[in-house]
């Protein structure tokens, strides 16, 4: 009698190698769920939130109707960057950490791939607490104080066993088949419920404020942050999709679409319930609650791709490691530190995430549109000697600082764009003069 074999089997792995064509399943509208539905989450409505409380709490005190609209203007326009940045995956089949080889090196892409490791871990961290935080609201606090740690653990294997499954299965299997669904449901009654809970006295508690220009501006990187904040992770999944066409517009409208919601329903709610968490304030909606669960349905796939997408830049630099493996100890990782850290500087992150990629992304798109005619050979992608080229290095530093300037010091200008454009000008300056790149 054979014993039953009770192991595990997930889909193999697909490394950093280049995806073949006949491996690209993903089709426009797959795409756009998988960005719609990565654009939804409890963060986003966090971040939201910032943007209409009072300025005496932290926020940036705008009414509702500028809210929505440096929402929808932000999403946009970090949309644009992150679809331009999602055509190079599909076109050339690659990561997002091998495809910055070419412009920065192998071993530049080492030092990237490093950052975004560290930033996707801290991803993992926040989408875990704010998860467990969400659930021990539905649920209650029912085995006392462990309730919220014990749903640290289920989401940080959840998510763990969704990076196992890989991109593929989490969108055809989950997402569109259920997650993306019920989150959608979610939205929408939380949405209604909230614009019948705004009354008359707290649209007056919202009214204008003397909001001065700079923190509009602030307002509107914070929006646009949050797109942005996908870019080192976007050619991860969108090496599956089947044309450029198809990346480009999928992106563009799932993501825009969902965070302009999203940002905007944060704002509703901190205006209905300044003083509440996000999270508290959603719960004492008419059917609130069920609401919530929702939403939270979908919100592991955030989690997972942080997993998966550190998982992927470790393997950048130690192409022979198992993904599973390597998950596994990021996911165990972020669950440690949830557990020691509290949700706070949120906003903080979100502006280092943008000051240390988008200037990246600007060497890229000159060196990938400009300079390469919008193709790489696999000699550039998948060198054999390590090296770093310093002008990338350069550029991106300067930009890196641009964007420090612009945010912290002398706020006249929103700071991305500055940024990137700094980046975009300076490495095609430098990529123009004579002389080979700089070897390590």
């Amino acid at each position: 009698m054979k014993k039953a074999n009770l192991k595990l089997r997930f889909p193999p792995e697909w490394g950093i190698e280049p995806v073949l064509k006949d491996a690209k399943m993903l089709r426009g509208v797959d795409t756009f769920v998988l960005w719609f539905s990565v654009g939804i989450g409890l963060l986003v409505i966090q971040a939201g939130a910032f943007l209409t409380l009072p300025l005496e709490l932290g926020g940036f005190g705008l009414s509702l109707p500028t809210a929505f609209l440096i929402s929808l203007a932000g999403s946009f326009i970090g949309s644009i960057v992150l679809s331009l940045a999602g055509i190079i995956g599909s076109r050339e089949g690659v990561t997002s950490m091998v495809s910055l080889r070419p412009a920065f090196g192998l071993s530049g892409s080492y030092f990237l791939s490093f950052l975004n490791i560290i930033l996707c871990i801290g991803w993992t961290i926040f989408e875990i607490v704010i998860m467990g935080e969400a659930a021990t609201t539905i649920s209650g606090n029912f085995i006392g104080t462990f309730t919220k740690y014990m749903w640290f653990v289920f989401f940080a294997l959840l998510a763990f066993f969704m990076a196992s499954s890989g991109p593929l299965t989490v969108v055809r299997q989950w997402l569109e088949k259920f997650a993306v669904w019920l989150a959608l449901g979610g939205a929408i009654l939380v949405t209604y419920n909230i614009f019948h809970e705004i009354s008359t006295t707290a649209l007056i508690r919202n009214a204008p404020q003397s909001v001065q220009f700079s923190s509009i501006l602030l307002a509107l990187d914070l929006v646009i942050a949050m797109p942005v904040s996908w870019l080192p992770l976007i050619s991860d999944y969108n090496r599956f999709v089947r044309k450029e066409r198809e990346s480009f517009f999928g992106t563009l409208l799932g993501y825009t679409t969902a965070n302009t919601w999203f940002y905007f329903l944060g704002a509703m709610l901190a205006v209905a319930y300044p003083k509440q968490t996000i999270t508290y304030s959603m719960a004492i909606l008419p059917l609130g609650l069920f609401g919530l669960f929702l939403i939270l349905a979908d919100e592991p796939d955030n989690a997972f791709a942080d997993i998966y997408s550190a998982t992927l830049s470790i393997q950048n630099i130690l192409p022979g490691k198992k993904q599973r493996r390597i998950a596994l100890i990021i996911a165990l990782l972020s669950l440690l530190i949830a557990c020691l850290i509290p949700i706070v500087q949120y906003e903080n992150f979100l502006l280092l995430i943008g000051a240390s990629f988008v200037p990246v992304f600007g060497v890229i798109f000159s060196d990938y549109f400009l300079k390469n005619k919008g193709n790489y050979s696999e000699e550039q992608l998948y060198p054999v000697n390590p090296c770093i080229n310093w002008r990338a290095i350069i550029a991106w530093a300067i930009g890196f600082l641009t964007y420090y300037y612009f945010a912290y010091i002398n706020i006249i200008f929103a700071a991305t764009f500055p940024s990137l454009i700094v980046a975009f000008g300076l490495y095609t300056i430098l990529s123009s003069l004579k002389g080979g790149k700089n070897k390590t």
